[in-house]
């Protein structure tokens, strides 16, 4: 324990943004790092619990008393080889994960809880900084070739693993360049791509091969994958978007969310887009989806100029705080404001869409809205709702922006080829016990398996299937699970 009485003297700080007016001129990362004082104070509230609840709130398992003792002792080695312990690619977490480890933080019961996710990102900032990352170049290889389909942090993180385990691993990915939704799907604000390419160019030096422009079931055979490796993982992500079957949905204007940010995404890295260019300069926009891809079409569009941003959910306004049906330790459905909500835009609660309004050149012009009134069940969730009489109104709009989530992964090419089999979901069918699809040595992960998801939980799964895949190649696996790493801290 780093001060024992450090979260009686520090309050929970974190980094300075920049101001809203100024960041929405670029695309660039604008949270700055804390300077050394302030990391040394948020790193002291951690209390080391006799119990630290954070090791269950993180899927993970991240030993983070133990990572933050070492950051209040300056020892910036023990700090990044505790944490890359468990996590990969902590870089990535430690921008864009929602941080579950902080809802399930001892200290949150009754104070703000320890900043873990932003001492997170200064570790490995200062790793880097500090020439502590090098390349791990497995000293013996097994002989065995492994094939991981996806580049996304499920796909990464199976094939840092598998390689470490001394297999030889080839990365396949359909899109320009590596990293999947880390590149394509999250705005560059967010996170910049240097980050990605930081990431691999080392997994190169140590030995990962990525083979893009590689459309497996399009371009690459998937028979030839089978004979010619013995193991595939298939980590291809959650991609098909969930659509809103309205009238009017045909109408120019009316676009996927994912498609709106690839664009600006490839725009940003000087690449051309695939489509007509969509942009919300001049423009009325609705972001139909409250969650965080709804979010990032609100900064993007804030970028690009947009007249107006509103962003529709169809669910209530989630409550400010924890209420008896949200219980420490457990994750709150409690309301969030993003930095793109911070910019500007109009969120509004429990909306329905009605109907998209086009003009006489089949031009989307207004949104047809209602709204909703909720009955609850009794643990306090939304049950059922009813359209409010006399609510119903058009709201001018000449794009809308659907990101209502994604429903499963693509089937047609590698999926259906393969003839996988697949759950009720549409997803990859296989189990946490194995990973193991229908069809032997052919292995899933991620969002490809478990459905949408969150970044965190995809590099979790990447690692526990690499840890399957070594086992079926091996008969046992050298690489640790989360639950051995976690009682190998605390011996």
């Amino acid at each position: 324990m780093g001060k024992p009485t450090g979260f009686l003297e520090f309050t929970r700080e974190l980094p300075r943004k920049s101001d809203p007016a100024e960041r929405v001129g670029h695309y660039n990362e604008f949270v700055e790092r804390f300077p050394d004082t302030t990391l040394n104070k948020q790193a002291a509230r951690c209390m080391n619990c006799g119990v630290p609840f954070c090791h269950s709130g993180c899927p993970l398992g991240n030993v983070i008393p133990e990572f933050n003792d070492a950051v209040y002792h300056q020892d910036w080695k023990e700090a990044y080889e505790i944490l890359t312990s468990t996590n990969n690619f902590p870089e990535f977490t430690g921008r864009i994960c929602p941080a579950p480890c902080e809802s399930a933080c001892v200290l949150g019961i009754n104070q703000p809880p320890v900043a873990i996710e932003e001492i997170e990102k200064h570790i490995i900032e200062v790793a880097f900084d500090k020439g502590l990352v090098q390349a791990k170049v497995p000293r013996v290889r097994t002989g065995r070739k492994v094939a991981v389909i996806g580049s996304g942090p499920a796909g990464l993180a199976a094939a840092a693993q598998l390689n470490y385990a001394g297999h030889q691993v080839t990365v396949f990915e359909r899109d320009e360049k590596p990293g999947g939704l880390l590149r394509y799907g999250i705005p560059d604000f967010k996170l910049e791509k240097w980050t990605i390419d930081r990431r691999v160019k080392l997994m190169e030096e140590e030995g990962v091969v990525f083979q893009c422009n590689a459309n497996v079931g399009v371009n690459v055979s998937t028979n030839d994958l089978l004979r010619e490796y013995n193991a595939i993982v298939l980590a291809g992500g959650s991609t098909i978007p969930r659509d809103l079957s309205i009238p009017g949905r045909e109408l120019k204007g009316v676009h996927y969310a994912m498609d709106f940010l690839k664009q600006q995404n490839k725009r940003v890295d000087n690449r051309p887009v695939d489509g007509n260019d969509i942009f919300a300069t001049g423009k009325n926009v609705i972001v139909i989806g409250g969650g965080d891809t709804g979010s990032d079409c609100v900064g993007t569009s804030n970028r690009h100029g947009a007249v107006s941003i509103t962003q529709l959910e169809l669910l209530p306004k989630p409550p400010g705080e924890r209420t008896p049906f949200m219980p420490w330790p457990t994750y709150p459905m409690v309301l969030k404001t993003s930095s793109s909500h911070e910019e500007g835009a109009d969120r509004q609660w429990a909306i329905a869409t009605k109907a998209f309004i086009g003009d006489d050149n089949g031009n989307l012009k207004a949104l047809r809205l209602v709204d909703l009134q909720w009955s609850l069940s009794p643990d306090g969730r939304p049950a059922q709702f009813t359209e409010v009489p006399g609510s119903e109104r058009d709201l001018p709009c000449e794009l809308a922006l659907l990101a209502m989530g994604f429903v499963h992964p693509q089937h047609t090419g590698m999926l259906d080829q393969l003839e996988v089999e697949r759950d009720d979901r549409g997803n990859v069918k296989a189990t946490e016990k194995d990973y193991l699809t229908s069809i032997p040595k052919v292995f899933t992960a991620g969002d490809m398996r478990r459905g949408q998801s969150l970044v965190v939980w995809a590099i979790s799964e990447g690692r526990e299937c690499a840890r399957k895949v070594d086992e079926f190649l091996m008969g046992t696996s050298q690489l640790e699970s989360k639950d051995h790493s976690l009682q190998a801290m605390a011996l």
